[in-house]
């Protein structure tokens, strides 16, 4: 078989089972195999592939087909302009955390930092922000020891070991210790909305990492009590919220004596970071 019809065969898969992005998909889950750039896969159309690569393109697309996120398929997802490894043990890096990120190191660059981010999954954050504040160093915790795994691994891979450390920690268990700044994307979807989910992120993403309680908000609010007593006079907290909870979060945090410093909007005009300073 040719590279076109292999790509053909697995978007007209894709296509029949309503997976929207079937072309692009398709032309993704092939070039990961061959280890190929998308533009390659076009320009080489009519070589053959072997029938072992036909065989692993199938069952990938199999996969694809059934929802599976295509990020754990490719156990890979790009952020801030990087390759993090991922897996299900924990959340897929999206584009509105990249505003988290954004945020933070516009406002706070070239400053030295002590740095704990609360709920590291993949360690995304953490890594993307001291990637670009050099004389930082920050600490990842998460209470699921697997997702510790994959910031580990994501630290290595970018080199930042010597400054970023992980541990699989509950918020509680975290004294003795001041940071500049607190950065956390938590769980902030209410339990009952978590069966509206599209099916790729009800399936197959870590329930633990989406399910924010009740109100969506109960370990928001511990992250804001918690860094009230951990961070350094002046200190940081910045937090990724759910679309519409910006009121009730803004309140907790004036209870918590924290003064808001920035408000960042995502694509559709919702407020979904808060810069607070104590």
């Amino acid at each position: 078989m040719i590279i076109s019809e292999l790509l053909n065969s697995g978007s007209k898969i894709l296509k029949n089972n309503k997976i929207r992005t079937h072309q692009l998909d398709s032309e993704l889950v092939l070039s990961n195999l061959l280890k190929k750039q998308r533009e390659n896969l076009i320009i080489n159309s009519t070589k053959k592939v072997s029938q072992n690569t036909v065989n692993n393109f199938n069952k990938l697309i199999t996969r694809r087909s059934a929802k599976e996120p295509l990020a754990y398929i490719l156990k890979k997802k790009e952020f801030w302009s990087k390759i993090f490894f991922v897996n299900r043990n924990t959340l897929i890096p999206r584009p509105e955390t990249e505003l988290l990120c954004e945020s933070v190191i516009k406002t706070i660059k070239n400053k030295k930092l002590f740095i704990l981010d609360i709920g590291t999954g993949t360690g995304c954050v953490l890594l993307s922000i001291l990637s670009e504040i050099k004389k930082s160093r920050g600490i990842g915790i998460d209470i699921s020891k697997k997702a510790i795994d994959v910031a580990k691994k994501n630290s290595n891979n970018l080199k930042l070991n010597k400054r970023a450390k992980f541990f699989s920690r509950s918020l509680e268990d975290i004294y003795g210790y001041k940071f500049d700044l607190v950065v956390s994307n938590p769980p902030y979807i209410r339990t009952c909305d978590i069966k509206n989910l599209s099916d790729d992120v009800r399936r197959f993403e870590p329930k633990i990492a989406l399910d924010g309680g009740k109100d969506g908000l109960d370990v928001v609010k511990k992250v804001i009590y918690k860094s009230k007593t951990i961070l350094k006079k002046l200190g940081w907290l910045a937090l990724e919220i759910g679309h519409g909870q910006y009121y009730k979060v803004s309140q907790i945090l004036k209870e918590q004596s924290f003064r808001e410093e920035l408000l960042v909007k995502d694509y559709r005009n919702n407020i979904r970071c808060i810069l607070a300073r104590l």
